[in-house]
Formats: structure tokens, C-alpha cells, sequence
């Protein structure tokens, strides 16, 4: 029975052995490319946000209208906006110079008066000098006017001062009246978001009555022609990306049809939450019709060898060997690769028959 049972165990042995899968090194062109994946995009898309939070209350476009810079797009509800406008320009008249005209003028009179009085003191005390040089008089006479003509003195120039200083709060209060009304009809105007580009309306991301914020976009817009690729490549790969580098893109949109385009900008910024760099690329071969965030892969040609001698990828060894039909394991150099196969600088002929490893 031992022995029947390691006989069937030494034929399974010899079966699978037999089923071991071999291949010859084959010469055949290769190509060398990066993986990336990303979407399509108009050119200056962007996606338009409210200055002001609000209730929609008119949309002014619908998708596929095009429009020019400074159009509006959609109307918020400016009730409360309108209010307190009309309360800034109540205040800036208030505060303004003109309607506080009373004001300075009775100030100005108060000087008049105090100079009037001033000087009117410093004749008497000018006479009473005259006297006191005479012999005539006390000298607590003479010590009385001059205490009356240093007050009415001090008088005169304290009535100049409140007059400056009112006229300075005044002109004060006017201008920051003024800019307050300013900002509130800016504000008011917020509530009118209008387009800060020409182009194509390809969504309008709200509806009448309902809320807009300032975190939130309304709209999107772009060119209504041009559209570029925007890819996302890994961080790992990004040193092998260079401008002019040709691009073969897949869509689910166009199934079984593959599309050429050219890589035209990388931008320097990684984001440091997916570890991936950005990749602006345009189309060479573009599809018939395009709309904005199509999904799309990519693989970014890094090189290209009509001739090279490849094996497939999965009979490598670590990396640097393979296993020969002989059980000779013998080490390779290897070149370019793509997802399946590999280029063999040397160590391997075509006439070399290789195993795949189990």
C-alpha cells in the first residue's frame, strides 16, 4: 500500500512538473510608461462662489449659455443689504460737515466774543498801567486787570481749540460715515454674482430659493471650446514626467478607443494628502465632444525601443534572475518594462527557454 501511494505521489510530481509554464526571451518593440488618472477639465475652468450669504432669488443663466465677464449669473435676496444702506446714507448725511454747519458757526461766535473781550481787557489793562506809572491807582487794581486779561486770553484761545477740535471730529466722523456707505453698497452690489470670465456655463449649482454661503459654489464655468487633461501622478514617478512627454488616455466615455494628448505642465506643489503631483496635459487626438470632469486614465510614455529582447514581467527572479528550462538559475540585466513584460539587456538569447517561477 506504501508503495502504490508514493507512486501516484511520483507521477502528480512528474504531472506538475510537466504543466511548469516556459517561454522563449522574444524581440518586440517595448514601451516605458507612467500611470495616471484624472479628469477632464475646460480651459479657465473655475468655479464660481458668492461673496455674501443668501436666498437665491433669481437665476439669470441656465446651463450651456455662454456669457461674458461681468455678466450676472444668478440674484440673492438684498432686503436686509438695501436696509442698512439706506441706514449708512441717513448716517453719512447726519454726520456730514454741511448739516453740522450750526454747530462751527456758533463756535465762531464764541471766538468773535472771546476776542472781542480779550481785547477789550488788554486796553484796560494798558490804561491802568499808564495810571499805576502815574501814581495813580492801587496796585491791587493793576493785578485785577492783568488776571482779567490773561483769562479772557486763555478764553480766546480755548474757544479756538473746541472749534478745531469739533471741526476735525466732525470731518472725521463725515469721512468714516462715507466709508461705511461705500462698503454698504459694495456689500448690496455682493448680492448680484456675476461671472469673472467669458466662457460656457456647464452648471449652475443652485435653484431659486434656495441657501447660498460663501463656502459653497453656484456655478461652474469655462471655456466653451478648449479643454485640457488633469492628471494626478504619484510622487514616486513624478521625476520621470517631463514637459512634451506623449500621453495615451482611455475613457469610460469613449470605451475601446484610446486618445493622444501631450503633457504641458507639472506643477511643482505636491499635495501632501495623496503624496501626488499635478499634471496639466493637452490633447493631440481629442474625442468628438467633451464636458467637464470626465474621468480618464492615462499612461505617460517615458521611452520607447522598437527592438528589445523581453521577457514577460512574472518570470523575473528578485528582480535579477530567471530560472532555466536546464534548472540553471542565471542572472540578467534588465532595461525598460512595462506593466507585462520586461527588456533583457543581457544574460538571455532567444534560443534560451525559460520557466516561470512557481
Amino acid at each position: 500500500m506504501k508503495l502504490f501511494t508514493s507512486f501516484i505521489a511520483l507521477i502528480l510530481l512528474v504531472s506538475c512538473k510537466s504543466k511548469q509554464e516556459k517561454t522563449n526571451p522574444i524581440e518586440e518593440k517595448i514601451t516605458e510608461s507612467v500611470y495616471a488618472s484624472g479628469i477632464i477639465k475646460s480651459k479657465n475652468q473655475y468655479q464660481v462662489f458668492s461673496a455674501v450669504g443668501g436666498l437665491v432669488k433669481d437665476i439669470l443663466v441656465t446651463e450651456g449659455d455662454l456669457i461674458k465677464k461681468g455678466d450676472a449669473i444668478m440674484r440673492l435676496s438684498d432686503i436686509t443689504a438695501r436696509l442698512n444702506s439706506e441706514n449708512a446714507k441717513i448716517a453719512a448725511d447726519y454726520s456730514s460737515v454741511a448739516a453740522n454747519a450750526d454747530k462751527l458757526n456758533a463756535l465762531k461766535i464764541d471766538i468773535a466774543n472771546a476776542k472781542a473781550k480779550m481785547e477789550n481787557d488788554a486796553s484796560l489793562l494798558e490804561k491802568q498801567r499808564n495810571l499805576w506809572n502815574q501814581g495813580i491807582g492801587t496796585r491791587n487794581e493793576l493785578d485785577q486787570r492783568e488776571l482779567m486779561h490773561t483769562n479772557s486770553v486763555n478764553a480766546y484761545n480755548a474757544a479756538k481749540l473746541r472749534y478745531n477740535d469739533l471741526q476735525q471730529q466732525l470731518n472725521f466722523q463725515s469721512k468714516q460715515s462715507q466709508k461705511r456707505l461705500e462698503i454698504s453698497n459694495t456689500t448690496t452690489g455682493d448680492y448680484t454674482i456675476k461671472s469673472e470670465v467669458s466662457g460656457k456655463v456647464y452648471d449652475v449649482l443652485k435653484e431659486k430659493g434656495e441657501m447660498v454661503n460663501t463656502q459653497t459654489p453656484v456655478a461652474l464655468i469655462g471655456d466653451a471650446n478648449g479643454f485640457i487633461v488633469e492628471l494626478q501622478v504619484d510622487e514616486y514617478d513624478i521625476a520621470r514626467i517631463k514637459i512634451g512627454q506623449k500621453i495615451l488616455l482611455s475613457m469610460d466615455s469613449y470605451k475601446g478607443q484610446v486618445f493622444e494628448a501631450v503633457v504641458e505642465k507639472i506643477n511643482p506643489a505636491m499635495n501632501a494628502q495623496t503624496k501626488s503631483f499635478t499634471i496639466d496635459a493637452a490633447f493631440i487626438t481629442p474625442p468628438p465632444a467633451l464636458y467637464p470632469n470626465l474621468t480618464t486614465e492615462a499612461n505617460i510614455i517615458i521611452n520607447v525601443k522598437e527592438k528589445a529582447l523581453t521577457i514577460p514581467r512574472n518570470y523575473l527572479i528578485d528582480d535579477t534572475y530567471v530560472m532555466l528550462s536546464t534548472k540553471e538559475k542565471r542572472k540578467v540585466t534588465t532595461g525598460l518594462k512595462d506593466y507585462q513584460k520586461i527588456e533583457i539587456l543581457s544574460g538571455l538569447t532567444s534560443k534560451d527557454v525559460i520557466i516561470k517561477p512557481l
